[in-house]
């Protein structure tokens, strides 16, 4: 099988786990707390990766850091795992999954925006357009249609997740410019999370999982979203002869997810969600021309 047919693959089948996770972590967080679902699915993700890495022949790599790279671990490690599904869970403890989910995905929008301060990168007028189509789209979900009245569905759960896009950006921006293998640099992150997280959980929630499926839930989020839909994704590009050639595969995601949302969830989907969804994709795209950064997110 050629390359490129391989890389298709590896992007399809990124696509359909990332779908699914919108489904996970509103299902999962019937039976777990946001801080609970995050040591769990943490801890399982650190053991994928882990487990990867050993079977890619890259164990040597864990120990060859430079103090500067293990310190830049721990500060990457806090904003992803620990700040961003701290507050992304919290705001799908909130909000219906099929309001959370576009929402989070508006952060390649915020990357592009926050790229002009902090890489002091020229703002273009494409994408001043694709920024006012793509929060276009925000409006419509988070009202639910109802635009004149401008009432947010529920105005915590729709800041957390905007804010959800705010440091996944800054933690893409950061992580750019790190020259390590990408899964040893994710695994090491994680590692350096962990133990915060751990903490953060025996103080502020229970360590006590009452239910096998909140645990199985988080198992699932671990090795699946913060795991193997990573890795598959890598080795797309890898493969693929251009990135934009599997690139686009990531924008059928989403709508997807609306489908395992409505069928797994048991979400009646409102006509505003995917509308606004259409604006937030439309945006996306005439956005990603000029886009610096090949890395997606669910």
């Amino acid at each position: 099988m050629r390359d490129q047919n391989k890389a298709y693959l590896y992007a399809i089948a990124t696509v359909l786990l990332w779908s699914t996770v919108a489904s996970a972590f509103k299902i999962t967080l019937r039976y777990l707390d946001p801080l609970q679902l995050l040591f769990y699915a943490c801890l399982a993700s650190t053991c994928t990766l882990a487990l990867i890495i050993v079977i890619q022949g890259k164990a040597s790599l864990i120990f060859s850091c430079s103090r500067k790279q293990y310190l830049k671990s721990l500060l990457l490690g806090l904003l992803n795992p620990c700040l961003y599904y701290v507050i992304l869970f919290k705001a799908y403890d909130l909000l219906p999954a099929q309001e959370a989910q576009p929402l989070n995905y508006t952060w390649a929008i915020t990357l592009s925006l926050l790229s002009i301060p902090l890489l002091r990168q020229r703002v273009r007028p494409q994408e001043i357009f694709a920024g006012f189509v793509c929060y276009s789209g925000v409006l419509v979900i988070s009202t639910r249609g109802n635009l004149l009245d401008f009432r947010l569905s529920d105005p915590l759960g729709v800041t957390l997740a905007l804010a959800s896009t705010i440091v996944w950006a800054l933690y893409w921006i950061y992580n750019a410019r790190d020259d390590r293998d990408a899964v040893v640099g994710l695994f090491l992150n994680f590692t350096f999370a962990l133990p915060l997280i751990f903490i953060l959980c025996a103080f502020f929630s229970d360590l006590r999982i009452a239910n096998l499926y909140g645990l199985a839930g988080a198992a699932y989020v671990g090795v699946v979203e913060m795991g193997i839909a990573f890795v598959f994704w890598l080795i797309a590009l890898r493969l693929s002869e251009t990135t934009a050639r599997v690139a686009n595969l990531i924008f059928i995601s989403p709508f997807v997810s609306l489908f395992f949302i409505h069928f797994l969830v048991g979400e009646e989907i409102l006509p505003s969600t995917p509308i606004g969804l259409v604006l937030i994709v439309a945006g996306l795209l005439v956005q990603r021309p000029g886009s610096r950064s090949t890395s997606q997110k669910q």
